[in-house]
């Protein structure tokens, strides 16, 4: 794996772990870890051998967001940045060909709550939350973060949250639908790699084409759902795995998935 400024990429046998690494500023998003983070993100997606990914900030928050330092000047381009910098890598996550699980720790507020929303599965700390902080520097949500709070909450409560701009402890994220788990904070990395060295033990076939899938599903009608599923389920059901699922189901034993 590559080495970054601003990232940091471990291996976990199957399982990979990103964290963006700019702990002094509580992970706000310069340019180095935009560009950062969409490289690694991309090396990950790309490695055969990865079947979950974790992402996760270092130091005491998830991420503080845009880095407001550099939202100055005549010729700062927001619309240009955030279509050019920020979507490819949320896109990236969207669209991998395995589960993101994203490992919230302290503030992810902002476009940070975007990268943490974004990911398929949520693990947040005691301690974390989640926190839309535009409409207090009269801005709106950016990075995706109306597209998942809306699909999460409904229309009204999203709106509620984004003008309010309540900070949403990982409690009440739970029992709304915005994350999976909340843990110890001091256990938090821990407890979400042993959740994805359990998901990586788990069909990558049946994990990548859910999610697919499920994708599809969020923007489509019930009759398109049907025939897009049909249409996975006919990748699926020809694998190699899905012999291999049987076999070891009628000979009662573990399978041994090989992701093909």
């Amino acid at each position: 794996m590559a080495n970054y400024d601003t990232v940091t990429v471990e291996r976990f046998e199957r399982v990979a772990l990103v964290s963006f690494n700019r702990p002094d500023s509580l992970n706000a998003f310069n340019a180095a870890l935009r560009a950062d983070i969409l490289q690694a993100v991309e090396e990950v997606n790309a490695d055969p051998e990865i079947r979950v990914a974790v992402l996760t900030g270092a130091g005491r928050a998830f991420s503080a967001g845009a880095d407001l330092a550099e939202v100055t000047g005549a010729d700062f381009d927001v619309e240009n940045q955030l279509n050019q910098e920020y979507k490819p890598v949320l896109m990236a996550i969207h669209q991998a060909p395995m589960p993101w699980v994203s490992a919230v720790n302290g503030a992810a507020a902002g476009v940070g709550s975007a990268f943490a929303m974004g990911c398929d599965l949520t693990v947040m700390a005691e301690n974390a939350y989640l926190y839309q902080a535009f409409a207090a520097i009269s801005l709106v949500p950016d990075g995706g973060a109306t597209w998942h709070l809306a699909r999460t909450l409904g229309r009204k409560r999203a709106y509620e949250l984004i003008v309010t701009g309540e900070k949403l402890p990982a409690q009440r994220c739970h029992e709304l639908g915005l994350c999976n788990r909340v843990v110890a904070a001091d256990t938090l990395v821990a407890d979400a790699l042993a959740w994805a060295q359990e998901l990586a033990a788990k069909a990558p076939l049946a994990l990548r084409y859910a999610k697919e899938s499920l994708n599809f599903a969020l923007e489509q009608e019930l009759p398109a759902t049907i025939s897009e599923e049909a249409r996975l389920q006919k990748i699926c059901i020809g694998s190699a795995d899905a012999a291999e699922g049987v076999e070891a189901f009628i000979g009662k034993r573990a399978p041994v998935w090989q992701g093909k």
